[in-house]
């Protein structure tokens, strides 16, 4: 690979400084992650949320929204299909999505609302809240105990009847039973724990004690079978609940809920997730940290935190979020992997309490919450309609260009659209509720004679322990400025002050005053900064942060780009327009407006347009990722492979050598490549593609048989990321095609026929300049002068193929290639031609 590292090295952004990260825009992994050992019992511990007040601010606001919410929904309509799966009256009107009385999930968001409306009782002790946590617990119970009539198994609680399990243990793939009993059961343990409610503990031991009968039936082969059914956070509830009650039924319950499928890959250091359904996942891991913490084997915490780095790092986007399409992709994949539907809200839901969790456990670093408050104000934040009186939220976070957050009607939530009273419950309408109720959940710890700050968010903590009051007041992350004031008590104690991982980008330090005096403290980014005294009331704490922009590449195409300001990602605002691809930015035009916090303009496609928190940005279509101007460069022929002589090497010693795969063969000659139509192709080297806003291919082949949709060759990333040229379409033309997922359609151009069979044949493609021509034996055959994308969005193409399609359904090629040609610039219909005539090589 030394040619390719070489040739990315130089590559460059225009202009303003750039952080090229693994991953743009987060943190750090943890200091010494493969060798550091934490104790299962947690080295921190949060405030009580009785004992934190969110100020006014977003959070507060959010929250406010999502509460009114939860006073105003009706919980009858909630408990209806509870009442009917077990014979039980209900007049109730039915909810729709995935609450809807035909859809396998329906239950799910009622174990939703019990934990919402616990923490709401918990952080603003209205009592309210649990009085109505107290009626749907106590009807619950009801429809408990008439499970058995209903044929049910004793202690079953579930709003469907016990046989989808059967047929999930005779192999079938119902929706995600388990997953659903998880959400009910997590609502009940909340209950317990932070209203008080003793009967939700009674119904909760109750449904673990099925589940624990249920699944001990089992062998071990047969669970993980079961497994393969999406089973949310079963571990994670029932080894807190064997944390709760010491019953080791509970934790052996939860033990056999363990996915050695996902588990085993994990400890073995191996990243295997791509193709995987992301929440799938997340909530097994977020259940690995409570086993090691009833367990004490590391195995599962080695699990958590490689995990946590694996998908901070690799596979997520520059807001914090993951997943698109709801599934993993492979590793650095992010530009290549755009659309409306990334960023599952319920993935970084997950990601935060798993965040919370291992941070607890191991407070050395910041990273945890560098990443815990980078993706909180990045997507959390922005999820919730700001003009919704009861704060709706949207499923996903959409990131291709021209994609937005829009109130939409109908029974289905599309893409970006926010949900609704009743009418379109996902999972993420439930995790949003739960999300707004419990922001003050993680804003402080504490340990022993130390309290931790770890968000900067308008805030007063009580320290019983100590008789110690704090208050935060901030502008945060508007204001570069947090002020920490001592409110009441007198106490010795330590206080640590995360000094965020994003502040290194620049170089920068925090500036920190006690009492209006500067402290002689160490202050790196990525750690926090302990200050150490005998605190008293009035004592004040001032803490400034400089903000500077910072361009963070994408790892997979260095010239696509996100810029943020501290922590906050920014996004172009685009009103009503739509936008077909990544706008076109010049870095060194982005200008302050020094007239509005984290306003911004910059010149993109050679207008202006303005930029704000991409939080703040709803009603309207955005981008987050911007294409910025390619590296300057002579023209050049950048790649050279002839495939003559039995030779696979790149003639211009740039980059490693071809291979030859699936069966494909030397031609007895040696003087090409034979592809026998059933497989095999030759493999380019990864990377081709990598900063070029133009460029030429050229090669020659000879086509035994030419059936529909043959790639003669295929550079690109997945099935719907290429530049690809087909020898013969379904309507018998051959075809330039070149497409970004994302894009609505594809750029093409076509021939007036496709490529002939039983002879040598040039083909090239030139592109750039927003034109692309097709030539066959030197001519000119096909046009498009109205590309939508420009080649500079593909990036460092990972699968680039002669004779195969990214698409394993489409036929490979049957015949013989030789003299594949790269070039960094668009050659002329002359040099073309002389390329022809030259002939093969």
């Amino acid at each position: 690979m030394t040619g390719a590292l070489n040739r990315r090295a130089f590559l460059g952004t225009a202009g303003a400084a750039s952080a090229a990260l693994a991953l743009p825009a987060l943190p750090a992994r943890p200091a010494r992650a493969e060798t550091v050992r934490v104790s299962p019992k947690p080295a921190l511990a949060p405030f009580p949320l009785s004992d934190v007040t969110l100020l006014d601010g977003p959070f507060r606001a959010n929250m406010t929204r999502t509460c009114t919410y939860l006073k105003f929904v009706d919980a009858d309509r909630l408990l209806h299909t509870f009442r009917l799966n077990v014979g039980l009256p209900s007049s109730a009107e039915p909810c729709g999505g995935w609450e809807a009385p035909d859809v396998q999930l329906r239950g799910h968001s009622t174990g939703h609302l019990l934990s919402a409306l616990a923490q709401a009782h918990a952080n603003t002790g209205d009592d309210a809240y649990a009085a109505k946590g107290r009626y749907i617990v106590g009807e619950l119970a009801k429809c408990q105990a008439a499970s058995p009539s209903a044929g049910f198994g004793a202690g079953y609680l579930s709003a469907f009847e016990e046989a989808v399990f059967d047929q999930m243990e005779a192999g079938g793939h119902p929706w995600a039973p388990y997953y659903t009993l998880h959400k009910i059961m997590a609502g009940l343990l909340d209950q317990y724990r932070l209203s008080g409610n003793a009967q939700a503990l009674t119904v909760l031991k109750g449904m673990a004690s099925w589940a624990g009968t249920r699944t001990a039936k089992l062998s071990t082969a047969q669970m993980q079978a079961v497994l393969g059914v999406e089973f949310g956070g079963m571990n994670d509830v029932l080894a807190e609940l064997y944390q709760v009650t010491g019953d080791p039924e509970h934790l052996a319950t939860a033990r056999r809920f363990d996915h050695e499928a996902v588990f085993g890959p994990l400890a073995a250091r191996t990243d295997a997730l791509d193709g995987l359904h992301a929440n799938t996942q997340i909530p097994k891991i977020v259940g690995a940290v409570r086993e090691y913490e009833a367990t004490g084997e590391t195995r599962y915490h080695d699990i958590a935190a490689f995990f946590w780095d694996t998908v901070v790092h690799h596979h997520s986007y520059v807001i914090g979020g993951n997943s698109n399409n709801e599934l993993f992709c492979p590793p650095g994949e992010i530009a290549s992997r755009l659309g409306s539907d990334t960023c599952e809200n319920c993935n970084s839901y997950n990601m935060l309490k798993l965040s919370r969790l291992l941070f607890l456990h191991d407070p050395s670093a910041s990273a945890y919450m560098d990443y815990y408050e980078w993706t909180l104000l990045n997507q959390m934040l922005g999820e919730q309609d700001p003009d919704s009186e009861h704060g709706f939220v949207t499923y996903y976070t959409g990131l291709w260009p021209g994609s937005q957050r829009e109130v939409k009607g109908g029974l289905k939530a599309a893409p970006g659209s926010y949900s609704s009273d009743y009418d379109n419950f996902s999972c993420d309408h439930g995790t949003g509720m739960e999300t707004a109720t419990k922001f003050a959940d993680s804003i402080y710890f504490r340990s022993g004679d130390e309290m931790y700050v770890n968000l900067f968010i308008p805030s007063e903590v009580t320290w019983k322990e100590r008789g110690i009051g704090l208050r935060q007041e901030t502008g945060y992350p508007h204001s570069d400025r947090t002020r920490l004031t001592v409110t009441s008590g007198s106490s010795r104690f330590t206080l640590k002050i995360r000094v965020p991982g994003w502040l290194g980008a620049r170089g920068a330090r925090p500036r920190i005053k006690v009492n209006g005096a500067a402290v002689p403290v160490k202050a790196r980014p990525g750690t926090y900064v302990a200050i150490e005294r005998h605190w008293k009331r009035g004592d004040v704490v001032d803490v400034a942060m400089p903000m500077a922009p910072v361009w963070r590449k994408a790892p997979d195409n260095p010239c696509v780009q996100a810029v943020s300001v501290g922590p906050v990602v920014l996004a172009g605002e685009y009103g009503d327009r739509t936008l077909n691809a990544f706008p076109a930015i010049d870095p060194r035009s982005l200008r302050a407006d020094r007239g509005a916090p984290l306003a911004y303009t910059a010149t993109a496609d050679g207008a202006t347009v303005k930029l704000k928190p991409f939080a703040e940005v709803q009603h309207e279509h955005y981008t987050v990722y911007w294409a910025t101007p390619a590296p300057r460069r002579k023209p050049a022929l950048l790649a050279h492979f002839p495939l003559t002589g039995r030779s696979l090497a790149d003639a211009t010693g740039r980059w490693p050598d071809a291979s030859l795969a699936s069966g494909a063969a030397w031609a007895e000659d040696g003087g090409a490549v034979v592809l026998d139509g059933t497989g095999g192709h030759v493999a380019l080297p990864a990377g081709l593609l990598s900063g070029l806003d133009a460029l030429t291919v050229s090669l020659w082949l000879n086509l035994d048989t030419v059936p529909n949709n043959t790639r003669v060759f295929d550079l690109g990333f997945n099935k719907t990321t290429y530049f690809a040229v087909i020898a013969r379409t379904g309507s018998a033309k051959a075809r330039f095609t070149m497409k970004i997922t994302g894009m609505d359609g594809e750029d093409y151009a076509d021939a007036p026929s496709a490529l002939p069979a039983g002879a040598w044949t040039h083909v090239a493609v030139t592109a750039g300049g927003g034109s692309a021509v097709l030539y066959v034996d030197g001519v000119p055959a096909g046009r498009n002068d109205a590309l939508v994308m420009s080649p500079l969005a593909l990036g460092a193409t990972t699968h680039n193929y002669l004779g195969r399609s990214q698409d394993t359904r489409n036929p490979a090629m049957d015949g013989q290639v030789t003299g594949f040609r790269l070039y960094d610039h668009v050659l002329t219909a002359d040099e073309i031609a002389s390329l022809h005539t030259q002939g093969r090589s």
